[in-house]
């Protein structure tokens, strides 16, 4: 008789269990396998693109001058004697700046070795990574670490991922030459030992949702496809425990809106972009099954053209901790759009390109270069958008509003999140940009970077006693304290409502409030840049309603750029001696220059910028408004702050404040020519009123140009048609705001 033995649910389990870790170490396998069998180099620049590479060059062109300068940098460091030094500087300092110039050598000269075949240039690259290799396992922690992120070649580990990113890019480029001793070292000896110092031995930043982890999960991945070591590269998109809770695919998902806006602001989200499509390329290129480019809707080529838009004149918007002076033409940048226009031959970047001025010797560079040649370029858009803030764009927005105007104007209005620990407590701040120059301003950061003369490079203490404060920016302060008492985990948990966005050919118009940066205060801002009929200068709207439950002092700074004019009220200025005008919360920072108290039913304030235009602030003024004029510098006694301009509109003793302004540009001034036209302001009267579901803003002119901004503040969808009484005389409009002529 035939019997069945019976296997127990327990050893089937066992048995299943046994299969599949079998085969998922066939799996395992077989993926290790495929990243072998992927030539050298196998990350931003494949073996295809080098051969095209080097047909290019043999032809004069754009594309082959920029090979010829960096082939030419390079020939001239080969007379150089090689330097890798034990680090012992800050940011800024000798070693520091020495290890960041030969990853990019070694990067630059791989490039090369790769277009010219003249292995010399490897020799090179093989030599520096050969002193790295001796030189690593016996460095401690850097002797000038920050507590945060420690490096050892560097002062921080987020330099340390850099640096791996150009030199393992570097490594996979002289890969094929070097003999299996020569790279068993260098692997052994610097390779892996960065990898391993970036990801296992520091956590804390790798697994961090932040810029730094960023930088150093792309790092670590790369290595990954170069070694193949799929658990590099695994590690390195889900996070040391693979649990999806960090590494580069959760960072894709938290530090980006859907429509591309980086939770930290536009100056971060450049210097996170490099790491972020560089890895991507390198997966893109060794896994193209996982649609990298493709990933939250294409979230990574919404950043790149996100990144654009938040310029202007070819300067990134200086929201929290920014370098001004950072633009468009950034490295990062360039890679991002050579990155992007080769993937999706969408010729307008080609425009961006063309400002840039800089290409890259990569693949994706040279189908730029080349369309360049061919003149494919068509103009780029500015556009008037709000980029929702927070992971599913529901934490606030910042909206750019773009005039078109001959010489374009922009309003950025932020109503954005905290941003992390760069971000600054600056709840419905606003800018304005007007004829290519900045008019109301921010001050950044407070930051000499690299300078290591001052602290190393690093952030200044002025940036948490000035530049995050909210007297610092151009919003409302209550009772001189700042926003969420100037503490980031609270800012961090909170972030504005946008009630409103909306556009139309007469200009934009934006609204939000704020309810707990102030425990007892709420504010509501509305900002509209519109363009008179038969004008070609735009004008910014401001109405700003605080309300709280017990009497406040309510303080609404102005910073700007340019010569005080004139005022329409008599200022007393201090002559002879100034004092701070407070004692904390940046206010120390401030000397107070003169205080004014306008009589006048409309408060005026006109000051000159380098652009050569007028700029006029009016300001509906209301019994308890006060004046108070600023100069910054006070309690500085390194000099660290610039000595910028302010004015504060003070209003002290009530629960309610409403703040009605237009900032008017006006005409022309021209030392060359010696001539000057309508330095004065226009405007002569201004008015608001609130009715049912809207709000009406009267302005009327010295030339008997009478118009009424009217915007509704309920829902409303685009068809809606609305109508008002004013002053006996019926107006209607459609959609969610209209510039009208007033009815004589």
């Amino acid at each position: 008789m035939n019997t069945q033995t019976l296997t127990s649910p327990v050893t089937a389990w066992r048995r299943i269990s046994q299969l599949t870790a079998a085969l998922l170490a066939v799996a395992t396998l077989c993926w290790h396998s495929l990243v072998l069998a992927q030539p050298h180099p196998n990350l931003v620049l494949t073996a295809a693109d080098i051969i095209e590479m080097r047909t290019a060059i043999q032809t004069p062109s754009l594309f082959t001058d920029t090979f010829n300068k960096t082939k030419a940098r390079i020939d001239k460091q080969l007379t150089f004697s090689m330097e890798v030094p034990v680090p012992k500087d800050a940011g800024g300092g000798y070693t520091h700046e020495r290890h960041k110039k030969n990853a990019q050598l070694m990067y630059d000269a791989a490039i090369v070795f790769q277009l010219t075949e003249q292995n010399r240039y490897a020799h090179y690259v093989r030599d520096m990574l050969l002193k790295y290799a001796a030189l690593y396992p016996t460095l401690p922690r850097h002797p000038m670490r920050k507590s945060s992120n420690e490096g050892k070649l560097f002062w921080q580990g987020l330099n340390e991922a850099v640096w791996l990113v150009y030199t393992i890019q570097a490594y996979d480029l002289v890969y094929n030459v070097l003999s299996a001793e020569e790279r068993h070292t260098i692997e052994q000896g610097i390779i892996r030992p960065v990898a391993r110092f970036l990801s296992i031995e520091s956590p804390q930043t790798f697994n961090k949702v932040h810029n730094h982890g960023t930088w150093a999960t792309a790092a670590v991945g790369m290595t990954g496809y170069v070694l193949s070591e799929p658990e590099f590269v695994e590690t390195a998109l889900l996070d040391l425990s693979k649990s999806g809770k960090g590494g580069f695919l959760r960072q894709l998902q938290a530090l980006f809106s859907p429509q591309g806006y980086y939770n930290e602001g536009p100056y971060y989200q450049r210097y996170a972009l490099l790491p972020f499509v560089t890895f991507a390329k390198a997966i893109q290129v060794n896994q193209p099954e996982r649609d990298i480019f493709g990933y939250r809707d294409g979230v990574l080529l919404k950043a790149i053209d996100t990144t654009i838009q938040l310029s202007y004149n070819g300067l990134f918007f200086p929201l929290n901790d920014a370098i001004k002076n950072k633009g468009i033409d950034t490295i990062e940048l360039v890679t991002g759009v050579a990155m992007a226009y080769g993937l999706n031959g969408d010729t307008s970047l080609l425009d961006i390109a063309q400002r840039q001025n800089t290409l890259l010797l990569t693949g994706d560079g040279l189908k730029v270069a080349r369309d360049l040649a061919a003149n494919k370029a068509t103009p780029y858009r500015f556009n008037s958008i709000a980029y929702g803030d927070g992971k599913d764009g529901n934490e606030g927005a910042l909206v750019v509003m773009r005039s078109a105007t001959p010489k374009p104007a922009a309003v950025v209005f932020k109503a954005t999140a905290q941003g992390l620990g760069h971000g600054h407590f600056d709840k419905l701040n606003w800018q304005f940009y007007d004829a290519g120059a900045e008019i109301v301003t921010d001050y950044g950061a407070v930051r000499f970077l690299n300078v290591e003369a001052k602290d190393g490079g690093g952030y200044l203490n002025e940036n948490k006693t000035w530049a995050k404060q909210t007297v610092a920016h151009n919003t409302l302060v209550v009772n001189e304290q700042s926003h969420f008492a100037g503490n980031t985990k609270t800012g961090n948990q909170h972030h504005p409502e946008l009630h409103f966005f909306a556009t139309n050919p007469q200009g934009s118009i934006a609204s939000a409030s704020m309810d707990t940066a102030y425990k007892d205060t709420q504010f509501t801002r509305t900002m509209a840049l519109i363009t008179l009929p038969d004008s070609d200068l735009p004008l910014v709207v401001d109405i700003l309603k605080a309300t709280a439950k017990t009497a406040k002092q309510f303080d609404l700074p102005l910073h700007y750029h340019g010569q005080l004019i004139e005022t329409n009220f008599k200022r007393d200025t201090a002559l002879q001696q100034m004092q701070a005008l407070g004692k904390a919360n940046g206010y120390e920072h401030l000397w107070l220059t003169a205080t004014g108290k306008p009589d006048a039913a409309l408060a005026k304030i006109t000051w000159l910028n380098d652009n050569g235009r007028f700029y006029t602030l009016n300001t509906a003024n209301r019994a308890n408004l006060q004046v108070l004029f600023t100069q910054l510098g006070a309690n500085d006694p390194n000099n660290n702050l610039r000595n910028e301009r302010a004015f504060i509109l003070r209003s002290n003793g009530s629960r309610e404040q409403r703040f009605v302004s237009v900032l008017e540009p006006h005409g022309e001034y021209n030392p060359s020519n010696e001539f000057t036209l309508d330095a004065n302001s226009k405007l002569v009267a201004m008015n608001s009123h609130s009715l049912k579901n809207m709000e009406i803003i009267d302005l009327q002119f010295k030339d008997n140009r009478h118009f009424l901004l009217a915007y509704r503040t309920d829902p409303v969808n685009g068809s809606t048609s609305s109508q008002f009484t004013l002053n006996g005389k019926r107006y209607s409009f459609s959609g969610r705001f209209a510039l009208l002529h007033a009815t004589k």
